[in-house]
């Protein structure tokens, strides 16, 4: 038995679906390389906690980022959009 399409074979997503998948993909990955460093912290010593903490703090300086650029939220307004905050 086969299917028959009907409609468009198009579908529209909202680019918010790309952009919180990019954010966590990215943010998830660095977590991922956190973790084998968590694993071998006693044997690396204070150097390596100094870099992570670094590694750390760039991370959270990329989030603060994202969220006062307002790319955290879902919901954005019109006055929220980049096009609008430049012609200010």
């Amino acid at each position: 038995m086969r299917e028959v399409p009907y409609g468009s074979s198009w579908v529209q997503f909202n680019i918010r679906f790309y952009v919180v998948a990019l954010i966590f993909i990215i943010f998830d990955v660095e977590v991922a390389l956190l973790y084998p460093w968590a694993v071998v912290f006693q044997r690396l010593g204070f150097l390596a906690f100094v870099e992570a903490f670094i590694f750390i703090v760039i991370l959270l300086a990329g989030l603060a980022y994202l969220w006062k650029e307002g790319d955290l939220e879902w919901v954005r307004t019109l006055q929220d959009t980049p096009a609008k905050k430049g012609a200010k």
